[in-house]
């Protein structure tokens, strides 16, 4: 009779014992699919949410000085406006810049005080690539205006307001945040080229580094360094406080994940090796039957280890099911802002059915070599 015949055999008569190590395989491939899709799903909620932190480098002229640049927050040197595809160009080949956005600053009378003037491009990630701008997108001839601003000059969604000739209609007014955005008007990069008198110009280049707090790595020297070769007329300053808020955030999540894989497979290889053992412990006058009858180790061992891996098939099937199905529901309640990015993972699927049942026989060894080594006469003679 067949290896396979005998295994099934073997699992309809030992059902229950079946079962249950089905369960604890499905189990364990269920919970490593769903950390997987869950842990997708995080770094990409991640980045989301990070980047919301706002930019943490601002590249300028090379000539500021960095004592007024501080004191003002913005410079009077300028930088060519095409100064941002140039670096977005060579930007991929040596460091990662993301969110590569050209902006315009100058503070101007508005309303018979002091008003700043933010005019913000499209950001550029590489050649023919863009992204909306951090925050939100302004049409040419739209304005968005900073609370104490818009309350000054008395102005609401839908009113035009006069920035120095140039008629601007106000798209939205922002909530109150505590800092001089509230005395900011947001403008499209052209618009404010043209009510400053800069065509072609820039004061500066927002962008989001990608590198992460490791230790020794001088991350802003490596900055300085690549941005020498891209752009040499210019200089970066990184906002160190927002930078390494946005590195922990994303080691927290890669620690999450390197944490609850191996215990997810401890627990489940556990579990797996537990009911293997029993099943071997049942099956001792059986086993030692057939080692009586003159049936090798190899085909002892074959027995217990095939039966682990037709577990671990039916397995890694249900567990890849189970663990989409709790991904998708669970998944948008943890992570709402990139809800719609989480989906089913086929790929998952290929590697339950290839490693469940390795994984299942790995944890099958030690009682398969138990029930190999056994002597099959104190099993006879006890029986």
């Amino acid at each position: 009779m067949s290896t396979i015949v005998l295994i099934l055999r073997e699992l309809r008569h030992r059902w229950a014992n079946a079962t249950l190590a089905v369960l604890a395989i499905a189990g364990t491939v269920a919970l490593l699919v769903a950390v997987r899709i869950l842990a997708t799903a995080a770094e990409r909620e991640t980045r989301r949410v990070t980047r919301d932190l706002g930019f943490n480098l601002r590249i300028l002229p090379r000539d500021v000085d960095p004592d007024q640049f501080l004191a003002d927050g913005h410079s009077d040197l300028t930088l060519p406006a095409d100064a941002v595809r140039r670096l977005a160009a060579a930007a991929g080949t040596f460091v990662a810049f993301n969110h590569l956005t050209p902006s315009l600053e100058r503070r101007l009378a508005l309303g018979g005080r002091d008003a700043i003037l933010t005019g913000l491009g499209t950001a550029v990630v590489g050649p023919g690539e863009k992204k909306q701008p951090m925050g939100f997108e302004i049409p040419a001839g739209k304005a968005c205006l900073g609370h104490a601003l818009a309350a000054r000059l008395g102005a609401r969604p839908g009113a035009t307001i006069d920035v120095r000739g140039h008629p601007l209609v106000v798209q939205r007014v922002l909530v109150e945040s505590g800092t001089d955005d509230d005395i900011r008007l947001f403008a499209s990069l052209s618009d404010a080229q043209s009510i400053l008198g800069l065509p072609g110009r820039i004061s500066e280049i927002r962008a989001i580094d990608c590198l992460c707090l490791t230790g020794e790595q001088d991350a802003i020297a490596q900055l300085r360094k690549a941005l020498e070769r891209a752009l040499p007329e210019a200089r970066v300053l990184q906002l160190r406080s927002i930078a390494d808020a946005r590195a922990r955030q994303r080691q927290t999540a890669e620690k999450y994940t390197a944490f609850a894989v191996p215990l997810v497979l401890l627990v489940g290889a556990a579990w797996v090796g537990i009911l293997s053992a029993l099943n071997v412990r049942e099956r001792r006058p059986e086993i030692g039957l057939w080692r009586a009858l003159g049936h090798g180790s190899v085909r002892i061992a074959s027995l217990v280890l095939g039966r682990a891996v037709v577990l671990g098939l039916a397995g890694a099937a249900l567990g890849y099911w189970a663990g989409t199905q709790l991904a998708l529901h669970q998944g948008p309640r943890i992570f709402p802002v990139t809800a719609a990015g989480i989906v089913p993972e086929s790929v998952l699927l290929g590697w339950s059915l290839l490693l469940a049942p390795g994984f299942a026989a790995a944890a099958s060894f030690l009682p398969a070599m138990l029930a190999v080594a056994h002597d099959p006469a104190d099993t006879l003679r006890a029986d």
